[in-house]
């Protein structure tokens, strides 16, 4: 995705782990093959009992900086596209040390698995399955982690659609058929079978060249905490920062259970729901009583979490009648609670649900032509609304996910429901409200982020970089910036809304598939990346929390 970074200054990166000072502090040079000074490699630093590991970029003269480390033993990688070197292991730090460490890079091989979605569609040969395969494998997560990195012959890709098929059921069966699904997995096969079409390298094809992103001297400034998941495949799909400082987790893989993490120790906590099946656990919130609230997509429940009892209690949402199970007949996607406590979802359909009376309430919005849950791209299954916020006046604010999308308002105060049209038809996803009462959204298939004003009913419209630019989690900072994942790009950014610039950040892995972006009492934007199955955090390392 990424290879050369271009002048960079004398930036120095810095990151604290802890507000707790002073801590360690590993320093060190990196260098190319050519001997030269090598900049915008990812330096991560692991503490190897917590598991937290740092990611900072190395600056123009191969310099690296992290500071405030608990005292601990730490693993050093390098991760740069294309290149290699190897690691240091089991380094000892005690509390106030200096270490340094330097690194020497050698040439290497660009992995499938490296690449965005962006590069892996246009790379992969065309054929009749490949908008099916796109279409239907990547709405959870793409090739990177789950495909290229193993290799099966069609059997045993036709085994894992199956299964997928199978555990999906409720958002795919209106769609994927099994001739469909025979037509994926031979697809998948011939990329990552035994008898794979595609080179061993995505860099012996001569398109790969035109494809490498290229990142500018501030987006070096960028640091990542990340925290691993207690068990694999948990595919956290997002973290919610609580007022205690504790981060919720809502985990949308097979272990139907929710987890709480403590960010200084990495110590998460696992709380499993009742439910049996699938739930796809989509977000989760914290009340302001300290009540956690939660979205079961699958099942169409909500539930919620007694911080007292540390016990989860459900409740059952209906589906239209003879559509039981399917998510056209109703699931929840993105939950939030207001001033009174009334939590709100939106999804198939947008709704709320009175803790009081344990009553659900349906809102009619975002039509669609014959039933809930339309049909975009390729086919696949989507919400009548998808990103759900509540300002600060009690309004409650939804995206209808549809060709013509639009912004809707619920009134806090009348309860009226308005609708806002967009300049621009571009699939209105997450949703944002800023501190003036502002808000903020992203056009997934436009390229663009808008920006609303309830105050003079105005639109503005701001155009992101690259050639598939595709805005999907979104979070505001407490400088106003607002920050978005590209996700068929692979990349994090940041809009400043006064100079209109935006500038886009590397992520250290592929595949971030990251959801959502919510700010801590701290200044840091947390995420979750369930394709690689981490959680947590980033900052600016010139604007340090």
């Amino acid at each position: 995705m990424w290879v050369l970074i271009r002048t960079l200054g004398f930036f120095v990166l810095f990151v604290s782990l802890a507000s707790v000072s002073p801590g360690a502090t590993i320093t060190g040079n990196l260098k190319g093959s050519d001997g030269a000074p090598f900049e915008g490699a990812f330096v991560q630093v692991q503490n190897t009992k917590t598991k937290i590991t740092v990611n900072v970029l190395s600056n123009q003269d191969g310099r690296y900086r992290v500071e405030n480390l608990p005292a601990g033993e730490y693993d050093l990688r390098i991760r740069a596209i294309g290149y290699k070197s190897e690691p240091q292991r089991a380094v000892s730090l005690a509390a106030d040390q200096n270490a340094s460490f330097d690194f020497a890079l050698e040439k290497g091989m660009v992995r499938w698995s490296d690449l965005s979605y962006y590069q892996g569609i246009h790379l992969f040969p065309d054929a009749p399955a490949k908008k099916e395969y796109v279409g239907t494998c990547f709405g959870c997560h793409g090739f990177q982690t789950r495909m290229a990195p193993v290799r099966r012959n069609e059997e045993g890709w036709r085994d894992r659609v199956n299964y997928m098929r199978e555990l999906t059921h409720s958002a795919t069966a209106p769609f994927l058929t099994e001739q469909k699904a025979n037509d994926i997995a031979a697809y998948i096969n011939s990329l990552f079978g035994e008898d794979s079409v595609l080179p061993r390298s995505p860099a012996d094809m001569p398109e790969y060249k035109g494809l490498v992103r290229h990142f500018g001297d501030e987006a070096m400034s960028i640091v990542y905490v990340e925290y691993d998941m207690r068990g694999p495949s948990r595919m956290p799909w997002d973290a919610n920062p609580a007022k205690d400082g504790s981060v919720w987790i809502a985990n949308y893989g097979g272990t139907n259970a929710i987890d709480r993490l403590d960010p200084k120790t990495g110590e998460m906590k696992e709380f499993k729901l009742p439910t049996q099946g699938p739930a796809f656990i989509h977000s989760a919130w914290e009340a302001p009583d300290g009540n956690v609230w939660f979205v079961e997509q699958a099942p169409n429940k909500i539930g919620k979490w007694d911080p007292k009892t540390q016990e989860i209690t459900e409740y059952q949402d209906a589906f239209i009648p003879g559509k039981e199970g399917l998510r056209s007949g109703g699931s929840k996607h993105t939950i939030r609670i207001d001033s009174k406590g009334i939590v709100w979802t939106s999804g198939t359909p947008f709704g709320s649900f009175d803790p009081g009376t344990r009553k659900f309430t349906e809102y009619p919005v975002a039509p669609n032509k014959g039933d809930r849950g339309i049909t975009w791209m390729t086919g696949i299954q989507t919400s009548d609304t998808y990103g759900l916020e509540i300002d600060k006046d009690d309004n409650v604010w939804v995206t209808g996910f549809t060709p013509d999308g639009k912004l809707y308002k619920k009134d806090g105060k009348t309860g009226k429901i308005t609708g806002y049209s967009p300049p621009t038809a571009g699939l209105p996803r997450q949703i944002a409200a800023d501190t003036d009462g502002t808000i903020w959204f992203g056009e997934y298939a436009a390229g663009k982020l808008g920006h609303f004003d309830p105050r003079t009913n105005t639109f503005k419209e701001y155009s992101l970089p690259g050639p598939d630019a595709s805005p999907y989690a979104l979070g505001i900072d407490k400088d106003h910036h607002i920050w978005y994942s590209s996700e068929q790009m692979d990349v994090v950014g940041r809009l400043d809304p006064k100079s209109g610039q935006v500038t886009e950040y590397p992520f250290p892995q592929s595949e971030n598939t990251m959801r959502e972006f919510i700010p801590d009492s701290e200044g840091r934007m947390w995420f979750a990346s369930p394709a690689n199955n981490k959680v947590g955090y980033f900052y600016l390392a010139d604007r340090k929390p």
